[in-house]
């Protein structure tokens, strides 16, 4: 089999700091552009200023190995081979002092001269360009779930009233014949009377248990659908120490998430305290610098958590968010039995008994998620909350974030368990927003 000739733009190394050794036995061509695009970069104190840096040295540990201008083995039998440009690479047919048409043009080089080329890239337009030009062109897939098929958490089983009946009486059901994911829900739904239903837990391969009634609310918030109420009981049981929850604006994922944090961190005092962050990244244009210390610049950033909190503090009176709920929280703050922090603040820490929610963890990429999950100490829960629709970073997208990459990685793990919300529980007119909009 002819060797494949893999060209990757900028984005995939950004994206993925080792994209060089995930090819296998193939060519790994980078075109100097890349290196020099790699260079802006590396001074970066983010996520693509690691990840620019991470490729770099990787890139001068090859060098010392031989040539890369020739091309370096790597160990798993491939070969990284980094290019220089040409004036004739593309003739007259795209204007190549636009980087990413440089690297497209190298990529039209290598396919003229006879080889089997393949052109990586994050960016749509650029995958647009090289494909205009006879250019087999991908994504770069690993790190990547299909958000289309992704793990929801529950599924619909229709069997007999006898069975559905069972599992009320004996808190159990075995189901022959099925097998189930860790913490997976199940609808049984009677087959002569679809009135006639039953939820339970996957405790094991075939195994179905009763949701526990203790898990039935939390903070006087209680469930109003059979999701909210299966996100609740993952939420509450101290056994399951990471939870994902996807849905739509409205579902009730950052309120359910609050309530269980709330009720097991100030009433059972399980956790130490309640933890909450989420990405600082804007919708829109960014309204630029904001005066005043990290909390008071945090404050705007995280104005949804506050409300979400004021709502919970008043739920004893009616869901009055009146001023007693603003001074309670203030003073839950002030005691520090609530932290709101930054994510960009996270890195090197290590978390314990705390009660840790991730809010808007689609603008994430994988990387990130991971290192996040592993802050995490002993008696520590992590929540992470998202709706991978919604994405406001602009080098991710449904299937490369990293709370759809956390969801399809993680399904099978007894220690972890997924919800998908799918109803908007907001209002009627956020629920016409979602469907129609």
């Amino acid at each position: 089999m002819a060797t494949k000739y893999f060209v990757l733009d900028t984005n995939v190394l950004l994206h993925n700091s080792d994209a060089i050794t995930c090819f296998a036995d193939n060519t790994v061509v980078l075109p100097m552009t890349v290196i020099e695009e790699l260079d802006k970069f590396k001074k970066n104190n983010d996520e693509l200023g690691r990840n620019a840096r991470g490729v770099i040295r990787s890139l001068d540990r090859l060098r010392g190995q031989g040539s890369l201008g020739k091309g370096v083995p790597t160990s798993d039998g491939g070969v990284v081979w980094i290019t220089m440009e040409k004036e004739e690479d593309c003739g007259t047919c795209i204007d190549l002092n636009i980087p990413d048409n440089r690297i497209i043009a190298t990529a039209y080089r290598l396919l003229r001269e006879g080889k089997r080329v393949i052109f990586v890239s994050k960016d749509i337009n650029a995958r647009l360009k090289a494909d205009a030009l006879g250019i087999e062109v991908q994504d770069f897939e690993k790190e990547k779930a299909d958000f289309d098929q992704l793990y929801t958490g529950c599924r619909r089983l229709t069997v007999s009233a006898a069975e559905v009946d069972r599992l009320y009486q004996s808190k159990e059901l075995l189901v022959e014949g099925e097998t189930f994911q860790p913490n997976e829900f199940v609808l049984l739904i009677d087959a002569a009377n679809d009135k006639h239903t039953g939820v339970g837990r996957a405790v094991a391969v075939n195994r179905l248990k009763a949701l526990n009634p203790v898990f039935d609310s939390a903070s006087n918030l209680r469930p109003r659908s059979m999701e909210q109420r299966a996100a609740l009981e993952l939420l509450m049981d101290p056994e399951v120490s990471l939870v994902s929850l996807i849905g739509q604006a409205g579902t009730g994922k950052t309120l359910l998430a609050l309530a269980a944090g709330m009720a097991n961190t100030l009433k059972s005092s399980r956790y130490e305290k309640l933890l909450v962050s989420r990405p600082v990244i804007p919708l829109g244009r960014d309204i630029g610098y904001l005066p005043g210390t990290k909390d008071e610049k945090m404050q705007l950033w995280m104005q949804p958590i506050f409300d979400n909190l004021s709502y919970l503090m008043g739920l004893t009176n009616g869901g009055k968010q009146d001023a007693a709920a603003e001074l309670g929280i203030k003073r839950l703050l002030k005691e520090d039995r609530i932290e709101l922090e930054a994510l960009t603040y996270i890195r090197g820490r290590s978390i314990s008994r705390q009660y840790v929610i991730i809010d808007e963890a689609q603008n994430l990429t994988p990387h990130e998620v991971k290192t996040i999950i592993s802050r995490a100490g002993e008696g520590t829960k992590m929540v992470l909350t998202g709706d991978p629709e919604q994405i406001d970073n602009p080098y991710l997208d449904a299937s490369s974030n990293g709370l759809s990459y956390t969801v399809e990685r993680l399904k099978g793990q007894e220690a972890c368990g997924h919800i998908t919300l799918t109803r908007s529980e907001r209002s009627h007119l956020a629920s016409l927003a979602a469907e129609y909009l």
